[in-house]
C-alpha cells in the first residue's frame, strides 16, 4: 500500500499566557505522520500531548508554524473550513468514550453519518459493519450504561471512523482499562487502522502497546522527537 503524508507538522508554536509569564509549550514542533502508520506519543503530563493533539487536530490554532492536513495547509481557512475539515477528515478518541447515554450503540455510530447528510438506511448499514468489524456487533441495541468499558470504547473508535477519516487521533483511548481489556481494544483498533490505511497518532502512557506500534515520539522541550 502506498503511504500518503496525513498530517504534516512544520514548525509549529503553541504558547499560552498565565498572568504575566508566557508558557511555551510547542517550540518549532515538526511531525509527519503517513497512511497506514500507528505512532504512539508517549510523554509525561504537562509536556504538551494535549496541546499538540489539539493543534493536529485543528481544534487549536498554532501561534505560528503551519498544520497541513492530506497536503493542504490549514492555518489560513476560516472556522468553518476547519470544522468541515475536521467533520470529514478527522476522527477523534479519547480517554473516557462520551457516548450519547439515550442512545444505544448503533445510533452513536450512525449520528456523525446522518449529519454529514448520509441516509439513515445508509448509515445504519455502515454502523452495522463497523460494530461487527469491533466484534461487538451483537451489542449494536444496547445503550452505554448496559455495556462493559472496554465495548463501550470500541463503539466510540467506530463513532470515530464512522465518516471514513483518514486522520485518527486519540488522547489515552485506553486510559481507563485493565491491562486485559486495552489489549483487546488496541487489537482492534490496530486492525482497523491496517485495513483502511488510516493515520493514527495515538496519546498513551501504556508503554506495553506504545511498543507494538510503528513507531514512538514523544515531547522534550517543546519539540517532537523520537522516543
Amino acid at each position: 500500500m502506498k503511504r500518503n503524508t496525513v498530517l504534516k507538522l512544520s514548525g509549529v508554536e503553541r504558547h499560552y499566557g498565565q498572568g504575566e509569564t508566557l508558557l511555551s509549550i510547542l517550540k518549532g514542533a515538526d511531525f509527519t505522520l503517513n497512511s497506514g502508520e500507528i505512532v504512539a506519543l508517549v510523554a509525561p503530563s504537562g509536556t504538551g500531548k494535549s496541546t499538540l493533539l489539539h493543534v493536529a487536530g485543528l481544534l487549536e490554532h498554532p501561534d505560528s508554524g503551519e498544520v497541513s492536513i492530506n497536503g493542504h495547509p490549514c492555518n489560513g481557512l476560516l472556522d468553518d473550513k476547519r470544522t468541515a475539515i475536521r467533520r470529514s477528515e478527522i476522527g477523534f478518541v479519547y480517554q473516557f468514550h462520551h457516548l450519547l447515554p439515550e442512545f444505544s450503540a448503533i445510533e452513536n455510530i450512525m449520528m456523525p453519518q446522518m449529519i454529514a447528510g448520509l441516509p439513515r438506511v445508509e448509515a445504519k448499514q455502515r454502523a452495522a459493519q463497523l460494530l461487527d468489524y469491533m466484534r461487538i456487533g451483537h451489542r449494536g441495541a444496547h445503550r452505554p450504561g448496559e455495556l462493559s468499558g472496554g465495548e463501550q470504547q470500541r463503539v466510540a473508535i467506530a463513532r470515530a471512523v464512522a465518516n471514513a477519516p483518514s486522520l485518527l487521533l486519540a488522547d489515552e483511548p485506553t486510559g481507563n482499562l485493565d491491562p486485559e481489556t486495552a489489549s483487546y481494544v488496541f487489537d482492534a483498533l490496530e486492525a482497523l487502522v491496517r485495513q483502511s490505511g488510516l493515520a493514527a497518532l495515538i496519546a498513551t502512557h501504556n508503554h506495553e502497546l506504545a511498543g507494538r506500534m510503528d513507531r514512538r515520539v514523544t515531547i522534550a522541550d517543546g519539540k517532537v522527537v523520537d522516543f
